[in-house]
């Protein structure tokens, strides 16, 4: 997206809009009674403008994922408020909620696990619809056939299994599955990791080409900066359960502010200049 044009988003209100969310998990220690608190998530803000790709980055075990889960309402902070369309949900019950499932969809990085084997790709696409009654009979079909065929995938496929497909095909499937009842915001969670480069770019453009159809809102979980730094609008940076740092990506990756942000990009950068030297060296 182009920096005016991400300017502009950033001044319109918040689609999601997380405000002091805190979360923390109780475990029990080896062998012993004794439980402790390891907190996951604190004193997290995090504002994500509407049809924008928000790039969520951060070590292992940073929150990144808890996050995303409390913003999907998959799991409920123990404190703050998550904010969906100018509606307050992290206090809502599971009825409350119902016109908001639709709304927010996910897709993770492992496609195999996240899609019942049992089921045809036709089938897996077509739940989610049958359980909102949104269509049924042959418009269900029909549908389906033009979801299969957005996102690639030949509609004579709808009867393979996920199992049948490539790794990158059931990916295709699962993002069918997500965009089926029209969502607003999907959180990709790691969904462009394990895929090899050319299978990644394809996805990529797939995800690109469906915001800009149909104006879609993105958080995307990643480890992959260097990927981060060509696609993500806003850029926020976790560590240790907290935001530290949070902007438009080109002044994350021009002039970041936090140590640990720099810490990352220091070292993705040594990593790429490793590599380059490498390609040189074997190209004498």
């Amino acid at each position: 997206m182009k920096t005016e044009e991400a300017a502009q988003r950033a001044r319109t209100p918040a689609h999601i809009r997380a405000v002091g969310l805190s979360k923390s998990y109780v475990q029990r220690a080896p062998f012993s009674h004794k439980k402790f608190a390891i907190d996951a998530l604190l004193d997290v803000q995090l504002e994500v403008s509407p049809a924008t790709l928000t790039a969520l980055v951060g070590e292992s075990g940073s929150g990144k994922s808890t996050l995303a889960r409390c913003l999907a309402m998959l799991e409920k902070p123990d404190c703050g408020e998550i904010w969906f369309e100018g509606k307050e949900i992290s206090r809502s019950g599971s009825w409350e909620l119902a016109w908001l499932r639709p709304k927010i969809q996910m897709i993770h990085q492992d496609s195999a696990g996240a899609l019942n084997p049992r089921f045809t790709a036709a089938q897996v696409i077509a739940e989610p619809l049958e359980i909102q009654r949104r269509e049924s009979g042959p418009k269900l079909r029909s549908r389906v056939c033009e979801l299969m065929e957005e996102v690639g995938l030949p509609a004579n496929w709808a009867d393979r299994r996920p199992l049948e497909l490539s790794g990158g095909q059931r990916q295709r499937l699962a993002i069918a599955r997500a965009i089926a009842l029209k969502p607003a915001f999907l959180i990709l969670d790691e969904s462009l990791s394990g895929l090899d480069l050319s299978t990644q770019a394809q996805i990529l453009n797939l995800l690109l080409d469906l915001q800009k159809a149909h104006s879609l809102t993105y958080l995307l979980i990643s480890h992959d900066l260097s990927l981060v730094e060509q696609v993500a609008d806003f850029v926020a940076v976790m560590h240790q359960g907290r935001m530290v740092e949070h902007g438009a990506g080109q002044d994350i990756f021009g002039s970041p502010r936090h140590a640990h942000t720099r810490e990352l990009l220091g070292s993705v950068r040594l990593v790429e200049s490793a590599f380059r030297a490498a390609q040189a060296g074997g190209q004498q």
